[in-house]
């Protein structure tokens, strides 16, 4: 589960000396951390552990796990505190990912039958958290292509998707070319892109043309090569970002330090290009990649969480990254299961388009 460029965890061969007493105690003190973001004492651990130790036992016991890095206290006195190393070592060693509930996986496949930002809402909702999405405009089904002249020897690329979206991009044209051409380039490029992903459109493109070279004249194949490529070179930094579902965050907060995190991290986000950033790590192979706090220099400042999975579409190639933002004591038993299924009925959802 640990991150591409994570930070070292905690020494193999430490952990391994923590006894089944001492793993206990520590799985409470996260259990209870996640659960409220309050600190744990001895004296309620005592009270709430399968096996019978005094709080005098359990403090010592503490004190192992805080010399490993695992628990602080965060005030004299206090209960323990799982550090961000501890969380990590929880999420990488300790945690059960279990299952969705039947109600929560029939909730996800009703709402991931609308667009992104619908499937996005709904895991925000599910999760109490942010939801995040990245995907690149290349994902936008298309529905209508023209050119249009500028000067006699610069025309406008104009490419219409079935989301209302347009993007709009100047191609070079060969020095009196006739108006005629680039009717005929535009009249192609419809016949053969409607209803299909601008990566899709360029793959059927190839393949037509392939098995009818003379369909086109020399000047009109060099206009539909530009506009392609014009479009080609724009999705590349054309990453779309959505995130809904800010307002949970601010729901459940316990002191001024928390609201302090959240604006920084809403001010990470209104900057979109770290978090695009981050959700680009998550692409690299399969499943959930969890970043926890300052593993990562987008939440060293606002100590948040993301969990998030990569969404493949036709032919298991890459179509964006799905993730849940929240703070360090995110649910990630629960929100794991959430987001893989997630990523897993989206990516359905496109391959069986």
């Amino acid at each position: 589960m640990s991150a591409p460029g994570d930070p070292p965890a905690v020494e193999a061969s430490v952990l391994a000396n923590l006894d089944a007493r001492a793993r206990e105690i520590f799985r409470r003190i996260v259990d209870s951390y996640l659960a409220s973001g309050d600190p744990v004492g001895s004296r309620h651990l005592s009270r709430i552990l399968p096996i019978s130790l005094s709080p005098a036992s359990i403090r010592n016991v503490m004190q192992d796990l805080e010399e490993l890095g695992l628990v602080y206290a965060p005030h004299t006195s206090a209960g323990r505190l799982p550090t961000q190393q501890g969380l990590r070592f929880y999420v990488d060693a300790l945690l059960d990912f279990g299952g969705l509930a039947s109600e929560e996986r029939a909730a996800e496949e009703a709402g991931f039958e609308g667009a992104l930002t619908q499937a996005t809402t709904l895991l925000s909702n599910l999760t109490h958290g942010a939801g995040v999405v990245v995907t690149s405009k290349d994902n936008v089904r298309l529905k209508h292509v023209e050119f249009v002249r500028l000067d006699p020897e610069r025309a406008l690329a104009v490419l219409v998707g079935e989301d209302g979206s347009v993007e709009n991009r100047v191609v070079a044209t060969p020095a009196g070319m006739p108006a005629s051409t680039l009717a005929e380039a535009a009249n192609y490029l419809n016949a053969h892109v409607r209803d299909r992903t601008l990566s899709e459109a360029r793959d059927e493109i190839a393949r037509a043309r392939e098995a009818s070279r003379g369909e086109l004249d020399a000047l009109a194949s060099r206009l539909v090569d530009a506009g392609l490529a014009s479009w080609a070179g724009a999705e590349e930094a054309s990453r779309q970002l959505i995130v809904r579902g800010q307002a949970n965050l601010i729901a459940d907060l316990h002191a001024e330090a928390d609201l302090e995190r959240i604006r920084r991290l809403f001010a990470d986000l209104e900057t979109q290009t770290d978090v695009i950033d981050l959700l680009h790590r998550a692409e690299n192979g399969e499943g959930v990649k969890i970043f926890i706090g300052s593993e990562n220099k987008l939440f060293s400042l606002s100590g948040s969480s993301m969990i998030a999975a990569p969404l493949r579409g036709g032919d298991r190639r890459l179509a964006g990254v799905l993730g849940v933002i929240g703070p360090t004591r995110l649910n990630y038993g629960r929100i794991v299961p959430m987001v893989e299924y997630a990523a897993q009925v989206l990516g359905d959802l496109k391959r069986s388009r």
